[in-house]
This record gives structure tokens, sequence and C-alpha cells, in this order.
């Protein structure tokens, strides 16, 4: 067996690869199979023409047909410990066959798992999933809020409802409704179980708060409920910053997207369908502000709203993770994955890099933004972002297989009827 720094024993991970190791024997593993997994896999292979592994619980059929990826279905990968099992034998296999294996996280759950075994996962996998202490704080959203307390970020008005007390009753803290009601730990609820199950709640009187937190506290759910006041305002006051800090915790980009409209499913409220680039140094800098007081490494996404009533913005929360809507990072002209080998693998502090703000990000037919966006100016640069071909979607990458094409396309023209179904016209509603 060598002993030479490059060749790695069998089932550990090559120890100080060199530039030119990385870009023959890379392979990235991706788990989770949501929009920001096909973000990655083209990021992995316009970099390094690397085939990305995805590992899903199920065929999604919108991204598993994709040719630039292997992708697995792998049946109990939510359940942490069949996920670590499945992880310890393909990081064995990939070590074995000369590979150097690069793990990244897509959704909550998997971050966290993979977090708090990074020291485990290490011997086979570089990843740059945060860690533990520094994820587990701050995916706790009342550790959130009241991080922003302390470095001035502004916030809803905010209480919380304890979901491990059996006895426990709502204090609605007086707010108007409607009022939003969230889980405070995303990890967690992805074990809950209950009917009506949402990723946000609107609740619009005191008894549908009480029926929402009921069903919490009978659900395996015993973390938090956050209740808090309602911004009012459309879609489109909502703001998405993509940022990626070093290992000094010091900015390397920040890309401030301005929200035309979002999913109205009941399951997927908070995902963005309709993007466009909106400088806006403020909020760059709250978020740079923010990112060093905890001491982040790697990419996150905030989630903000402008409130209309006084004009500022509102923090709602971090994700410790690339988001859903990592697409519009690569339409800026950043690939976020090659960033994180470089810091991550090779030790390379990454150089800041100024994004492109050519560029929207879609996930929806045009007809759907011109019947349900409200009009102003935003709508406009979207539509317009339309017919001069500069919309893209978030899976409809050039040169893909025809069965990708097909699929993506069904995702893409499913949306006429998610949002007929789903989503009041803009005069009916203002509902974020």
């Amino acid at each position: 067996m060598s002993n030479e720094p490059n060749e790695a024993r069998p089932s550990e991970r090559p120890a100080s690869p060199d530039a030119e190791q990385v870009a023959r024997t890379i392979q990235p593993v991706i788990l989770g199979a949501d929009y920001s997994a096909y973000a990655f896999v083209r990021c992995f292979w316009e970099a390094y023409q690397a085939r990305s592994i995805i590992l899903g619980n199920f065929d999604v059929k919108s991204i598993s047909r994709t040719k630039y990826a292997d992708y697995r279905v792998t049946e109990g990968i939510d359940n942490a410990d069949r996920l670590l099992e499945v992880l310890a034998d393909l990081g064995e296999q990939l070590c074995t066959d000369g590979k150097l294996p690069f793990l990244v996280t897509c959704g909550d759950f998997y971050a966290r798992i993979v977090s708090e075994n990074k020291a485990q996962l290490e011997r086979w996998f570089y990843t740059p999933v945060s860690d533990f202490g520094v994820l587990d704080f701050i995916t706790q959203k009342k550790n959130f809020y009241e991080t922003c307390e302390e470095v001035g970020l502004d916030y809803p008005k905010t209480l919380y409802l304890d979901c491990s007390n059996p006895d426990g009753t709502v204090d609605d803290g007086g707010f108007r409704y409607p009022v939003v009601a969230k889980p405070s730990n995303s990890a967690a609820y992805h074990y809950a179980e209950f009917p009506g199950k949402q990723k946000v709640f609107y609740a619009q009187s005191r008894e549908e708060l009480e029926g929402i937190y009921r069903a919490l506290q009978q659900s395996c759910y015993d973390e938090s409920l956050i209740v808090q006041e309602f911004i009012p305002g459309g879609d489109d006051e909502l703001f998405a910053i993509y940022a990626y800090v070093d290992a000094n915790s010091d900015p390397v980009f920040a890309i401030c997207g301005h929200v035309g409209l979002e999913d109205h499913h009941p399951g997927a409220i908070g995902n963005a369908v309709a993007i466009v680039p909106e400088e806006n140094p403020q909020l760059e800098a709250d978020v740079a502000r923010f990112l060093k007081h905890i001491g982040y490494r790697g990419m996150c996404c905030f989630d903000v709203k402008r409130d209309p009533r006084d004009g500022r913005y509102k923090f709602l929360e971090m994700n410790a993770r690339p988001g859903r809507s990592s697409w519009l990072v690569l339409l800026a002209g950043i690939n976020f994955a090659k960033i994180m080998v470089d810091e991550v693998v090779l030790g390379i502090r990454p150089a800041a890099v100024r994004p492109s703000t050519d560029w929207a990000y879609v996930g929806v037919p045009r007809r759907v933004i011109a019947k349900y966006m409200r009009p102003g100016e935003l709508k406009e640069r979207l539509l317009k972002a339309y017919d001069s071909g500069k919309a893209s979607f978030a899976l409809g990458g050039k040169g893909e297989s025809l069965s990708q094409r097909l699929w993506s396309g069904l995702n893409y023209w499913n949306q006429v009827r998610k949002f007929a179904r789903y989503c009041p016209l803009p005069e009916d509603s203002e509902r974020a």
C-alpha cells in the first residue's frame, strides 16, 4: 500500500488531491431530487464533465431522466439510519474505485443528517455541508429571529407555541388574522404526518390556528410552532437573497432576486416560480452582517418580504444550504459547485465574484405570469424576458435527453392547471 499523500488507502477518500486529480476523479453525490438537485447536476457537468449520482426516495421523472446524472431510487433514505448505511456503502465503493466522492444535500433533513454525522462521513466524502454547531443553531427558527434582533434586522412580530406540551393552549399575541404559522424546525417536521399538513399555514381565525396547533401536538413533532403577524402585500413584495461566504465568513457573492410569483399549491407555498435580478446593497450588507455574526460558511439563501406599510424589509427565514431556486445562481454566471470543491477539497480561498444581472428564473409558462401576477413594472420585466428568450426554466437545460425534455416539459405545462386550481386572480388575494 502506497504512503504517497495523493493515493488514498482503500475505503478512504483521496488525501490532498490536486486540481488535475479532482477534475479526473470527482464523483458528485446529491441527496434529494428537487430543483436544486438539477442545478447541482448542471454545475458539476459544466465544471468537470462529471455525471452526478442522485439518491432519491422515489422517482422524480422531471429530474431522473437527465443524461447528466445517474439517478438511483433508494427507498428508506428519509430514515437517518438507513441514509447513513447507504452512504457508507456508496462511499466504500467509490473510494475503492478510485473516485473522489463529493457529497451535497438538497433539503433541510438531508443537510442536518449529513452535518450531524460529518466526522463519520468524511472518511469517504468531501462535503461543503456546514458544521453541526452552526447548522443546528441557525435552522432553529427561534434562533434565527433572535439573531436578527442581535444584528439589527427587521422581522415579523413573532411568538412560539410549544408542540411538545400536550396541555398547551394557543396564545395568538393579539395579532390580527390572518396569521402565519410554520414549524420552527423543518428537519423535525419532516417526520410529522397528519391530515392537511402544509409547509406554511395561513390561519384565518383563532379556531383555525388552534386546529393547526392541536394537529402538531398529536403528531411526532415536538418543537415549536411559530406564529407571526401576516405582512400584507402580494408575491411581488418578496425577495430571495442567495449568498456564499468563505471559511472566514467573508462574502464571495450575493445575488438579490425580486420574486414575481410563488407556487400556491398547499404543499409548495414559499417556492418561487418567477424571479428577476434586482441589486439591493442594503439587503446584501444585511445578509453579510448576519452570516459573519454566526460564523457561517458556505452557500445559503434568505427569504425577505418588503412591508408595503412602511417600506421596510422583513427577514422571514434562512436556508442553511442552496435553495430550491439555485438555478438562478448559474444564470447569474456563477458555478457554485466549483466554488465549493475549490474551497473544501483544494483549500483555495474563493475570490469575490460579481454576478450577472441579465437573467430571469422561471418555473411556469408565460401565460401563468400574464394571468396571475399583479400589473406593474415587475410583471412587464418578466413578460419581456419570455419574449426575448431570457426566461430560463429551472429544469430545462440545453442538450438534455429527449426523455428529460419530455418530463420537464410536462412539469412546466402542468403549472397552468395547478395555478388554475390553487391561485386566485390577483385582485382576489394579497396572500404571499
